[in-house]
C-alpha cells in the first residue's frame, strides 16, 4: 500500500470506486423507477399522487397523522379546508 502524505492511496482508491460503482446502481435503479412511473402513467394513473403515495408508505402510521392532522389545521386557518364536520 502506498502512502502519499499520509494517505493509504490504494484503500481510498478503493473507496472511490466502490461508490463509483454504486452511483452508477443507483442511476440504474432511478431510471427503471422512472420507468415505472411512465408505464404507470400510460395506463391512466396520476404519477404525481403516486409519488405521493410512496413517501407516505415510508413514514410511520404516527408521522403521518401528526402531518396530516397539521396540514388539516393549517388548510383551515387559511380558509382552504371545507367545514368542519360534527358528530351529533
Amino acid at each position: 500500500m502506498s502512502d502519499a502524505g499520509g494517505v493509504a492511496a490504494d484503500q481510498l482508491r478503493a473507496f472511490i470506486e466502490r461508490i463509483e460503482r454504486l452511483e452508477e446502481e443507483k442511476k440504474v435503479i432511478a431510471d427503471d423507477i422512472k420507468d415505472v412511473y411512465a408505464e404507470a402513467k400510460g395506463n391512466g394513473f396520476d404519477v404525481k399522487v403516486m409519488r405521493k403515495i410512496v413517501s407516505l408508505r415510508k413514514r410511520k402510521p404516527h408521522e403521518r397523522e401528526e402531518e396530516e392532522a397539521i396540514l388539516d389545521l393549517y388548510l383551515h386557518a387559511l380558509g382552504m379546508a371545507g367545514p368542519v364536520e360534527v358528530d351529533a
